[in-house]
């Protein structure tokens, strides 16, 4: 065994002394190969676990560098990691003496309107509002459905694009496209970028990273939070974040509607596929009798993913255009390949879909599918 010290990481790691050529070209994958010692390979055990910058910076730092007036989006419905990595993008954008504007193509939820209360960085999408935009950066997805309104004018659009995300669905969006899905959250790879930009962490970035980061891994419960992820949090809560206001922000500061929601949702979770599957629904009209919003169906799939025994939670949301939007998680099984069945993906634990049909009819199908993927 060896000590390798990147001091472009400013970490130690220990590596394997190894020949085999295949794992080499592993090695190179994720290391400069100006960086990598001569006969020194990463063990590939180590490979989800360490999330050593596998992708190589250099040509959206070109992107960004040659970018004037950057329009930092996200995916509709825009969640902690979306809006952390644009928030902090931008204020490293901002450093660099660069206009950056940050924008959503959805309505900002409720419980992410302390980032900006008086709406001053998170406009909303309208085309007619950003013709002054000379490049497009895209956070947190790579597929068009969940672009949304925003996506149909980028279909017409001549503008530079790149996109920067860590699921494994992916749309052929145009331009630059960096993705490692072996990164827990887009947060990280935003922290990777304003790094290789030579931009120093400020304390705002480093809450913002925090946030993005920590929702992303289920506040470090899910199995995507590993010692990388945990040597990243304490450099940006050593940076000024403060993960104690995050989380009372984020998780303790339920409105009242919202919490009648969540009691509509408890009381219809049912178990298909003997046990292994668990569901609930949310119909529109439960909205106005709790006096709640959409957004406020955000966390309802941890609790079909709670009961025990589940291998696979389910959430149907009806959709004021006669769809049904699903939520898919699971403990083991591949969901990402589950929600690609009905135009969807994300993660092989956590994914989503949009799905024409009535609530209903969408629901037995894909409980079907569920049953079908469990071999139930």
């Amino acid at each position: 065994m060896k000590e390798f010290a990147d001091l472009s990481v400013r970490k130690q790691y220990t590596l394997c002394e190894k020949s085999d050529k295949a794992k080499l070209k592993v090695v190179r994958a994720i290391f400069p190969v100006s960086a990598v010692p001569k006969g020194i390979t990463i063990s590939l055990s180590c490979r989800m676990e360490l999330f050593l910058m596998p992708l190589d910076w250099s040509p959206l730092v070109d992107f960004l560098r040659r970018s004037e007036r950057p329009l930092l989006m996200t995916h509709i419905r825009p969640d902690a990691d979306g809006l952390g990595s644009q928030l902090a993008l931008h204020d490293a954008l901002t450093a660099l003496g660069k206009k950056p504007r940050v924008a959503i193509a959805s309505k900002l939820l409720p419980r992410y309107e302390f980032l900006d209360p008086k709406r001053t960085f998170i406009e909303d999408f309208r085309p007619s509002a950003f013709t002054d935009r000379d490049s497009v950066l895209i956070l947190d997805t790579g597929t068009w459905n969940q672009l949304g309104d925003f996506g149909d004018w980028l279909k017409k659009s001549s503008l530079p694009r790149a996109v920067v995300d860590h699921h494994r669905t992916q749309d052929d969006i145009g331009g630059l496209q960096l993705v490692d899905t072996s990164a827990e959250s887009t947060g990280r790879l935003a922290h990777e970028i304003i790094r290789a930009l030579g931009v120093p962490l400020t304390e705002r970035m480093a809450h913002h990273l925090f946030m993005a980061v920590a929702t992303d891994t289920g506040w470090f419960r899910h199995p995507n939070a590993t010692h990388a992820t945990f040597d990243l949090c304490g450099e940006l809560v050593e940076a000024g974040a403060n993960p104690t206001v995050l989380y009372e922000q984020l998780y303790e500061s339920a409105t009242l509607p919202r919490l009648k929601l969540t009691a509509i949702a408890l009381q219809r979770l049912e178990l298909r596929a003997g046990g292994k599957v668990a569901y609930t629904e949310i119909a529109l009209s439960d909205y106005s009798a709790t006096g709640s919003v959409p957004g406020d169906t955000e966390d309802l799939i941890n609790f079909p993913r709670a009961v025990e025994g589940v291998e696979i939670a389910l959430v149907f949301i009806e959709q004021p255009d006669g769809g049904t939007k699903v939520s898919f998680r699971s403990r083991s099984a591949d969901v990402s390949k589950l929600a690609e069945q009905f135009g969807g993906g994300g993660h092989k634990l956590a994914s989503g879909a949009r799905i024409q049909g009535k609530l209903a009819d969408v629901r037995e199908k894909v409980l079907a599918a569920s049953a079908v993927l469990l071999g139930s």
